[in-house]
């Protein structure tokens, strides 16, 4: 999925510092063709590569042995934690916060943009 990245947000994730975010939020990082990739709770891969000044792509991949991995309330623990973590990442990542990017989706389907 496309995020937008907050006019001027540039200069707090050039070079390093947005694989260091990553390391900081996710625990690793490493780098392949350009595009940061890291793994967390029941993400086994998120893939990150900016696109533009005004834009990143963020794509994720759940584990596949999901269900035998955890079941139950553990599930939905691990599943709260991944998406709690991944949003603490895009909002450090791009500058806006959940609420900012619901809010910029909206407006772009209402253009039809999307």
């Amino acid at each position: 999925m496309d995020y937008d990245i907050k006019k001027g947000w540039m200069k707090n994730i050039k070079g390093d510092l947005l694989p260091n975010i990553m390391k900081e939020v996710f625990g690793n990082v490493e780098c392949h063709d350009g595009k940061f990739i890291s793994s967390y709770g029941v993400m086994a891969k998120i893939g990150v590569k900016i696109i533009s000044e005004v834009s990143m792509n963020i794509e994720t991949e759940n584990i596949s042995e999901l269900h035998t991995k955890y079941s139950g309330e553990a599930l939905d623990e691990a599943v709260i934690d991944s998406k709690r973590k991944l949003n603490i990442f895009v909002e450090r990542a791009t500058g806006f916060n959940v609420k900012a990017r619901k809010r910029r989706i909206q407006e772009k389907a209402k253009k039809g943009m999307l």
